[in-house]
């Protein structure tokens, strides 16, 4: 058998993370990893989940293996597989078995994405037991203290079938994140940008103003990641209303209209 031991320079986060809390998740999530309990992150796209999970595995100096989850991840992705190397067959851990022997954190990003069969497979882990089953192999996994098993998902996207089942929500603390309030999206906007303070209100007041549009055209409003992006084009000298169209309303939306409207938002204030 051939498993695969971390090196700090592949996982291990060395510079802090930018992340503005906007609520007591640190606290919850440090009580929570404390006493071996599994979380879950509840939030629309682009909201800071994923940011908020390099910043915790730098504050707590645990290695964090994130896996983008997608329709064909299979229980073999995640645990391990046998591959041939050297005319020999060996069999090499997956990130998920790679993260339960390392005690790192296992990040499962839009977990709902996946295939049902496969959510199963972090049923045994994320409960009192804390073992990763190796049928393959036939052996079982015991997670160490130092493990920890994170999950995410947008409930905005939720449908009848892709939607997270209750057998296994039901197993994790939930944190839930949403955009944060005007003045903390400008200050992260400046911080992550360094553009001046009226231009990032005026990116703010136009991602408010798409979010106010949700369900009545827009799947989604602009995302703080998007109103980011649009604020580093600004700093390189586009145009605010440019960088609002390709950087948000290209992004957010292709219909003809939508992005006509969106267009005259972003001029009315630019």
């Amino acid at each position: 058998m051939q498993s695969k031991a971390l090196k700090p320079e592949e996982y291990f986060i060395k510079d802090e993370p930018y992340y503005q809390s906007v609520g007591d998740e640190i606290a919850i999530f440090e009580a929570a990893y404390k006493q071996a309990l599994p979380i879950l992150l509840k939030g629309p796209t682009g909201c800071g989940k994923t940011r908020f999970m390099e910043h915790m595995a730098w504050r707590l100096k645990r290695p964090l293996i994130t896996v983008s989850c997608h329709d064909d991840l299979t229980a073999s992705d995640l645990v391990g597989r046998f591959l041939i190397s050297g005319g020999e067959t060996v069999w090499v851990d997956g990130p998920l078995a790679r993260s339960v022997r390392n005690g790192a954190i296992c990040y499962l990003d839009e977990i709902v994405e996946a295939r049902k069969d496969t959510t199963v497979v972090i049923h045994p882990l994320a409960d009192d037991r804390r073992v990763l089953p190796m049928e393959k192999v036939g052996e079982i996994i015991e997670a160490t203290p130092d493990f920890c098993l994170a999950i995410s998902y947008n409930p905005g996207y939720q449908s009848v079938m892709k939607d997270l089942k209750q057998s296994t929500r039901q197993r994790f603390v939930a944190l839930e994140f949403d955009y944060p309030d005007a003045a903390l999206e400008a200050e992260i906007i400046i911080k992550e940008t360094g553009i001046d303070a009226a231009t990032a209100g005026h990116l703010v007041k136009f991602a408010h103003m798409t979010r106010d549009l949700k369900g009545s055209g827009l799947d989604e409003g602009a995302s703080t990641r998007l109103l980011v992006h649009a604020a580093k084009l600004i700093h390189e000298g586009i145009s605010p209303v440019t960088a609002c169209k390709t950087a948000i309303s290209q992004a957010i939306t292709d219909d003809a209209d939508m992005m006509v409207a969106m267009h005259e938002l972003s001029s009315s204030l630019f």
